[in-house]
């Protein structure tokens, strides 16, 4: 079941996203579905927020979308930071911001700890491509987006081709 993914400025997308309280056939149900979305979207991350549902959940393959070796199904994920790794700088898009792409800074490593699907623990490190997504999909169940991390000039640019975008499909 393929699912809908919502846009910005769509206000889900800005709530911070409710802990799953149990993993029950419903989650890993609904994870499934975001799995499918997000490769038939080609991307590489989707969160629950972005599919209207204001819970932590993520799905994760950086292989994808063309290989689909390496999905992670992610519930309640924690991120940690780690700082003396350094920080990376690249571009980035989002399935829930169309037709923009920006260069963001991120933490180059990461530490997370969270349930699968079958609410076993998951603790990995992750650097490069995986530790990225894993923040941008973090970012998304505390209702941020990477346009939050851009100047306020690149920031203000991107409001105003939203804004004419939407005017004209009104």
């Amino acid at each position: 079941m393929s699912l809908t993914i919502l846009r910005h400025p769509d206000p889900v997308l800005r709530k911070i996203a409710a802990p799953i309280p149990e993993v029950t056939d419903e989650i890993r149900e609904l994870a499934a579905a975001m799995a499918e979305t997000m490769y038939r979207a080609e991307g590489i991350g989707l969160a629950a927020p972005q599919i209207g549902r204001s819970i932590r959940l993520i799905t994760v393959d950086v292989t994808g979308p063309e290989r689909r070796e390496g999905l992670l199904t992610l519930i309640n994920p924690e991120l940690t930071p780690l700082p003396e790794a350094g920080y990376v700088e690249g571009e980035e898009g989002c399935l829930s911001v169309e037709d923009y792409r920006a260069k963001v800074r991120r933490y180059a490593s990461v530490a997370l700890s969270a349930l699968d699907a079958n609410g076993a623990p998951v603790r990995l490190e992750a650097e490069g491509l995986l530790a990225v997504c894993l923040q941008h999909e973090v970012d998304h169940l505390e209702g941020k987006l990477f346009i939050d991390h851009l100047s306020r000039l690149k920031r203000s640019m991107y409001e105003a081709r939203l804004r004419k975008r939407l005017r004209n499909n009104a």
